[in-house]
């Protein structure tokens, strides 16, 4: 199984406390562990606005970040999870993409979907495009990318985008251009547009989901006369992982004791209930067992986010040591 690494960035409150003058060394010290152990790739989120609700705490802006860490790493894989395609005219976002492709040596990964959180999209004046025509836009927009990184020039005149001799040169280094990640479990519209373009998926990792999601994938793939099997499928997981059950639950309890004082009590019951359902909760040779079974479907990829990171990194390096060797 390959592994990628969230870097705390902001968006889920993980630099709450940390001075911003603080925050760069913060991530690049978390993006060098993650140089050092048995990770693939590093990760930011392209979000603006903090959750599970909007405050006045940092989030850091993904493409900026995605340049800084080309040049201060030198082995990880850079990816975003996921760039929203209505945040970045497609042109302009496949020119800033090839350049960190270049300052990177060749390093950088597209997660790129339709975007979902109104309260930024509003707050930001991009308005709220229906599903529809976010889905339209993350096709068109990907179709311009492709030709820009291939051929060097693109022209389109789609419904949401058009472009009339758009070039981008250099490319990237990377022979057929950046891999393209199509993140999101969409059934209709979303997994026929990663059966027809992408390289990797991204979506739901618990096994019963994640079975109907490959399942719809490879119908979506037949239809469109793709390759099923050379689309890897990955899924994002939050761990919380302790020596013993105690540890376990002393995390879970940091965990709410560090939203408590940042959002409502809502938010707060919320999201601590989503991280402790997870499945990738326990000691190391639970959350192996079950990175085994989800492996057993077709999951070869993870992506993982320890909430403490930025705090406390000893839940990452008891990963490394004692669940990453079992699955390689």
């Amino acid at each position: 199984m390959r592994f990628g690494l969230f870097i705390p960035q902001g968006w889920r409150l993980d630099l709450a406390g940390i001075a911003p003058a603080d925050h760069w060394t913060t991530m690049l010290d978390v993006a060098r562990l993650a140089e050092a152990g048995p990770y693939e790739s590093i990760w930011v989120f392209d979000h603006f606005h903090t959750v599970p609700e909007p405050t006045e705490d940092a989030t850091h802006e993904a493409w900026t970040l995605m340049a800084a860490l080309a040049a201060t790493t030198s082995r990880v894989r850079l990816g975003q999870m996921c760039t929203c395609m209505g945040y970045r005219n497609p042109a302009y976002l496949a020119k800033v993409a090839a350049t960190v492709d270049i300052i990177s040596g060749g390093r950088v990964e597209m997660g790129i979907g339709a975007g979902w959180y109104e309260h930024e999209w509003r707050a930001y004046g991009y308005g709220f495009p229906t599903a529809g025509e976010r889905l339209t836009q993350l096709d068109e927009g990907v179709q311009i990318m492709r030709q820009l990184w291939t051929e060097g020039v693109a022209t389109l005149d789609g419904k949401q985008y058009q472009v009339d001799g758009a070039i981008c040169r250099p490319l990237p280094l990377q022979e057929g251009g950046i891999p393209l990640w199509i993140a999101g479990g969409g059934e209709k519209k979303t997994l026929r547009i990663a059966a027809k373009y992408a390289a990797y998926t991204n979506f739901d990792g618990t096994p019963e989901v994640f079975t109907r999601k490959s399942e719809l994938l490879a119908e979506h793939c037949r239809e469109v006369g793709t390759d099923y099997d050379a689309i890897v499928r990955s899924a994002n997981y939050n761990v919380v992982i302790g020596e013993t059950e105690k540890d376990v639950q002393d995390r879970l309890a940091w965990y709410r004791s560090h939203l408590e004082p940042l959002v409502s009590a809502g938010a707060v019951e919320r999201s601590s209930q989503g991280i402790a359902d997870g499945p990738l909760v326990g000691t190391p040779e639970q959350i192996a067992e079950r990175l085994t079974e989800i492996q057993k479907l077709g999951m070869s990829y993870a992506i993982l986010n320890f909430a403490e990171a930025a705090y406390d990194k000893s839940g990452i390096e008891l990963f490394n040591r004692h669940v990453a060797p079992e699955l390689a």
